[in-house]
C-alpha cells in the first residue's frame, strides 16, 4: 500500500499585480522524498513555498499535510504542521550564541530555558544526521556554511518533517554541500521529506528522488529518475530550449586595465592580503579562485576602494587609485558587481529603479543642477529590466520581494549599462539559473571581445575553467599559484586551494 503523501498542494495561485507568480501548481511530497524544485530565476519556485510556509497566502488552491486541507497563516502554523524553511538569506540573532538563536521563541521550564535539554537535542541531530554547530558559538563568528547548518538544525530542533532547502548550497564550498547532501539522504532513510530548490542541475541529479520544474508559473514537467536523466534534457525543460556552453572566440590582447603591485590589507571578512601581485589586461578574464575566507573579500574590496590598503600599489587604467574610496574607484573605470548582494549590492526596501541608479544617483541623467529626474531614471530602469529578462512588475517594484536571482541580474544590468573599462565580479553567478548564467556568461565575453578587462572571483571551478584566460589560487591572502586556464585542471587547483604545492601535492610551509 501507497504510504500518504506528507503534502498535497493543488491548483495553488498566487498573483502580485499583472504577475502569476503560481499558476495552477500541484505539488506532491511524500516520506522520503528528496524533491528537487527546479526553474528559471523568477520561475515561482519560492514564492510557492512561501506559501507554503505561510509568508503568502495563495490566491487559490489547496493545501493538505498528512491527506488533510489546512490553512497556513503564517509560519507559526507551517512549524506546528511539521514545515521548516532555509531561506537563501538566514534568518538569525547575530548577536545572541547558536544555542540561544535554537532557543528563541521556545517554551521553557519554570520561567527558564532548558539549556540543557537543548543540548542533548543537539547531540541527538548530529547522531541521527551528521549536523552540528558548537553551541556556545556567536553567529556573529560562524562562516557562512556554519550559520546555514544552523538553520537546518533549528527547522529540525523545532520538529520539521518536511524541509524547505532554497538554493542551499549557493554559500557552500564543494565540501561542505556533500556534507549537506550526507544529512539530506540521512533524513530521506528516516521518512523526512525534503524540498530542494536548486539551479545546479549536477546537485539535483546526485541527490533528488524526484525533480518538478516550473516555468513561467506553471509546472512543465517532472522527472522521476533525476539520476538517469541528463542535465541536457532537464535544462530544455526549465528554459524550454537548448543551453549551450559558452565559446571564446580568440582576442587580441592588450595593455594593463588593472594591476596590483604587493598590496597588503588589514584582517578583512577572513584572511587579509599579503604583498599580492595581480594583473589583467584588456581583452582577458582573469579567475580568482580560492576557498571562502583565503582573502578574497578583502581583494574585492580593496580595489572598489571600500578598503584602505596597508602597503602596495593599485593602477586602473594606467592611472593610480589614489584614496580608498568608490567613487575613485568608479571614475577610474572600475564597475563592480559585490558578493554580498543584500549588504553591500541593494538597498531591498528601495524599488528596481531606485537600486538601478543607486551608484550614479547625482550624475546625468539622472539628475541635473540637484534635480532628480524621475522620467530618465524609470526610462533607464525599464531598458535594463527588458534587457536583463529581470522577472519583476515593474520599475517601481519593491527589490524585496524579488527572487536571490533576479537581484543578482538587477546588479548586473547596473554595472554593465555603464561600459567600465575594468568589471570586478565576485561570485556573479550565485543563485542564478543556468540560462540566466549562461546571459551573464555571454555578456562577460563581449566585454572581453571589446577590449574590456574582467576579474571574476568564483568558488565555481567549472566557471573559472570555462569562462578565463588565466586563473589565480588565493590562499591564506596570497596567490598561491597562477596558471593559464588552459594548463589547469581542478586536481591542480584544488591543490592550491588548500596550500599545497600544485605539481608534488607537497604543503607549503
Amino acid at each position: 500500500m501507497t504510504e500518504p503523501p506528507l503534502l498535497d498542494m493543488r491548483g495553488v495561485t498566487k498573483v502580485f499585480g499583472d504577475v502569476r507568480a503560481n499558476d495552477g501548481v500541484d505539488l506532491v511530497v511524500r516520506p522520503g522524498d528528496v524533491l528537487g524544485l527546479l526553474g528559471e530565476n523568477g520561475a515561482g519556485k519560492t514564492t510557492l513555498m512561501n506559501v507554503l510556509f505561510g509568508a503568502y497566502q495563495a490566491d487559490a488552491g489547496v493545501i493538505l499535510i498528512d491527506s488533510k486541507p489546512v490553512r497556513i497563516r503564517n509560519s507559526a502554523d507551517a512549524l506546528a504542521y511539521g514545515i521548516g524553511m532555509v531561506h537563501q538569506h538566514f534568518h538569525l540573532a547575530p548577536r545572541l550564541s547558536a544555542l540561544e538563536n535554537l532557543l528563541i521563541g521556545q517554551p521553557g521550564r519554570f520561567g527558564m530555558l532548558d539549556r540543557r535539554r537543548a543540548v542533548a537535542r543537539l547531540e541527538e541531530i548530529r547522531r541521527n544526521f551528521g549536523l552540528w554547530v558548537d553551541p556556545k558559538r556567536m553567529v556573529f563568528n560562524l562562516a557562512i556554511g556554519e550559520q546555514q547548518r544552523l538553520e537546518i538544525v533549528k527547522a529540525l530542533f523545532r520538529g520539521a518533517r518536511l524541509l524547505i532547502l532554497d538554493e542551499p548550497t549557493a554559500v557552500l564550498t564543494p565540501a561542505e554541500a556533500d556534507g549537506l547532501f550526507a544529512a539530506m539522504r540521512a533524513m530521506s532513510k528516516q521518512g523526512f521529506g525534503i524540498v530542494f530548490i536548486t539551479h545546479k542541475l549536477a546537485e539535483a541529479r546526485a541527490v533528488a528522488t524526484r525533480c518538478v520544474i516550473l516555468r513561467h508559473g506553471k509546472v512543465a514537467g517532472a522527472v522521476e529518475r533525476p539520476a538517469e536523466a541528463s542535465n541536457r534534457d532537464i535544462a530544455r525543460l526549465m528554459c524550454g530550449r537548448d543551453i549551450a556552453p559558452p565559446e571564446r572566440a580568440p582576442v587580441a590582447v592588450g595593455d594593463a586595465v588593472l594591476e596590483l603591485k604587493r598590496v597588503s590589507t588589514r584582517p578583512h571578512g577572513g584572511a587579509a592580503l599579503a604583498e599580492v601581485s595581480l594583473t589583467v589586461r584588456g581583452g582577458e578574464i582573469v579567475g580568482v579562485a580560492g576557498v571562502s575566507g583565503n582573502g578574497q573579500r578583502a581583494l574585492a574590496d580593496v580595489l572598489s576602494g571600500m578598503l584602505a590598503p596597508t602597503g602596495g600599489e593599485i593602477r586602473l587604467a594606467g592611472a593610480p587609485m589614489r584614496r580608498a574610496a568608490p567613487e575613485e574607484a568608479q571614475r577610474l573605470g572600475l564597475g563592480r558587481i559585490p558578493e554580498d548582494r543584500m549588504r553591500t549590492g541593494l538597498v531591498t526596501a528601495l524599488t528596481v529603479a531606485d537600486n538601478m541608479i543607486l551608484p550614479r544617483l547625482k550624475k546625468r541623467p539622472f539628475s541635473r543642477y540637484g534635480w532628480i529626474d524621475t522620467k530618465a531614471i524609470r526610462a533607464f530602469a525599464e531598458e535594463r529590466i527588458l534587457a536583463f529578462d529581470i522577472r519583476c512588475p515593474g520599475p517601481d517594484a519593491r527589490t524585496a520581494m524579488l527572487s536571490g536571482g533576479n537581484l543578482q541580474k538587477i546588479l548586473l544590468a547596473r554595472e554593465l549599462a555603464h561600459d567600465p573599462i575594468v568589471l570586478l565580479a565576485a561570485q556573479p553567478t550565485r543563485g542564478l539559473d543556468i540560462g540566466a548564467t549562461r546571459f551573464v556568461h555571454d555578456r562577460f565575453l563581449e566585454m572581453r571581445e571589446r577590449g574590456r578587462g574582467i576579474l571574476l572571483i568564483s568558488e565555481d571551478l567549472e566557471e573559472l575553467m570555462a569562462l578565463t584566460d588565466r586563473i589565480a589560487v588565493m590562499y591564506d591572502g596570497r596567490i598561491a599559484g597562477e596558471m593559464a586556464t588552459s594548463e589547469a585542471t581542478v586536481e591542480r587547483l584544488g591543490l592550491l586551494m588548500v596550500g599545497a604545492n600544485a605539481e608534488t601535492g607537497e604543503r607549503r610551509t
